[in-house]
């Protein structure tokens, strides 16, 4: 049986948390909780003794290292704000654990450069929970491409929408600010450039972006005539007429997360989107070149009616549209359909000559098109050989990365930036 120490009990945490207490414990059993806050610790222990666990030792973040010599972990999970990943990775590795670690790996390029040097010098190991590559929809494209049903790659249109409900849930928290985060580019689109590197099977090689806070903050808000402003939706008046507002206590699991717990940190869950102090773009642009001499071209705007994605390939062979429409949430809500969950999703392959057909692939079920499910069996339990080989390390955790920090860089010098200017892809190309 493998044990598990879990580091960061904020709203993702629940997902593992359940997972370990309830479906795995016949092999896999948490032996600690490792947080800044302990009434969210608190919290996490009655989500444990919910699934029928038993209650864990709780440890502050300066008794990490306590942690470890007292409950003996083989692995630690991070789930932390994104800016403390790669402390905790690389205290974990030093430590002799192997780690599991929720996307972003890290934030900047130098932060990964320092996991990967940890990772040689400890000879662990670092998965990194790309849940999106599990989805049946998202390996259905993966598989097709393998097949060479549209012949090579040539070219990929990617576009992410953000809605108002769970896009404007960035612009409340801490994601707010980019040296937490690393903007959207990184925290979220993470998810979207591993999804590219999956399917094409390939790494980035150069980068040029363009974005902007165009919607979200009070400078765009008094742009648009409003006048009325408030600093966070608990206790505001103003805010109960408001619809970007988020009321905390109408929801027990954000309530107990979060509002019962700010007296310990004045962690303010609940900020208005139109409040000053955002310095992350909302609406984004990308191109990108891969090795394989693919372009991409990506966008995210966080402010849109649905949620979901329009992705298009176009290839020697012909071309593969997908849409999917996923349902509605709040980071940390506890929806019982899951975060991301499907609502509708369409795959239709145009071969060059011929007509027009669907791809078939059995939806799948809970949280991000039923990809977390997926996820957790292949983490926990027992999974089958893979051929599509959906796990990924922390060179699958750079990569992604990299695509967003590239952007982030190429938005200040306002020219491409290539990947060979990073130590850490020169590494992880064993010095090439």
């Amino acid at each position: 049986m493998k044990r598990y120490a879990l580091v960061g009990t904020g709203g993702r945490a629940g997902l593992f948390i359940e997972a370990i207490g309830s479906t795995y414990r016949e092999s896999a059993r948490l032996v600690g909780f490792c947080d800044t806050n302990q009434t969210r610790m608190n919290y996490a222990n009655r989500l444990l003794a919910q699934s029928g666990a038993a209650p864990v030792p709780t440890f502050s973040a300066a008794e990490f290292e306590e942690m470890i010599d007292e409950t003996s972990p083989d692995i630690v999970i991070v789930t932390s704000i994104d800016r403390t990943h790669d402390d905790y990775i690389i205290r974990a590795l030093q430590a002799g654990c192997d780690v599991i670690t929720e996307k972003p790996m890290t934030i900047d390029a130098e932060r990964a450069l320092r996991i990967t040097e940890a990772i040689e010098e400890s000879g662990r190991q670092v998965r990194v929970t790309f849940n999106y590559r599990y989805a049946p929809h998202h390996s259905k494209v993966r598989e097709l491409l393998m097949k060479g049903t549209i012949g090579e790659v040539f070219s990929v249109h990617f576009e992410w929408l953000l809605n108002t409900e769970h896009g404007a849930d960035y612009f409340r928290r801490w994601h707010r600010e980019k040296r937490n985060s690393g903007g959207l580019l990184v925290h979220k689109s993470t998810h979207h450039f591993d999804l590219v590197n999956f399917w094409l099977n390939s790494a980035p090689e150069q980068v040029y972006a363009m974005g902007d806070l165009r919607f979200y903050g009070r400078e765009n808000a008094e742009r648009r005539g409003e006048t009325q402003f408030y600093a966070r939706a608990h206790g505001s008046a103003l805010a109960k007429e408001d619809p970007f507002a988020l009321h905390m206590a109408d929801n027990p699991q954000l309530s107990a997360l979060y509002l019962e717990a700010e007296h310990e940190d004045s962690y303010y869950r609940d900020q208005s989107v139109f409040s000053d102090g955002i310095n992350i773009e909302d609406t984004l642009s990308v191109l990108v070149k891969y090795r394989n001499r693919a372009q991409l071209t990506y966008s995210l705007n966080a402010y849109l009616p649905w949620e979901g994605l329009n992705v298009v390939f176009n290839g020697s062979k012909g071309r593969l549209e997908m849409k999917v429409v996923e349902h509605s949430y709040v980071n940390g809500g506890g929806l019982r359909e899951g975060e991301g969950a499907l609502d509708e999703c369409q795959i239709t392959v145009w071969p060059m000559f011929g007509e027009a057909w669907q791809a078939e692939f059995t939806a799948g079920a809970g949280g991000h098109g039923g990809g977390d499910q997926a996820m957790l069996e292949d983490l926990f339990g027992s999974p089958p050989i893979d051929p599509l080989q959906r796990a990924a390390d922390h060179r699958a955790g750079t990569l992604s990365i990299l695509t967003g920090i590239a952007g982030n860089l190429s938005m200040q010098r306002n020219a491409p930036v290539r990947f060979d200017e990073f130590e850490v892809v020169r590494k992880l190309r064993g010095g090439r």
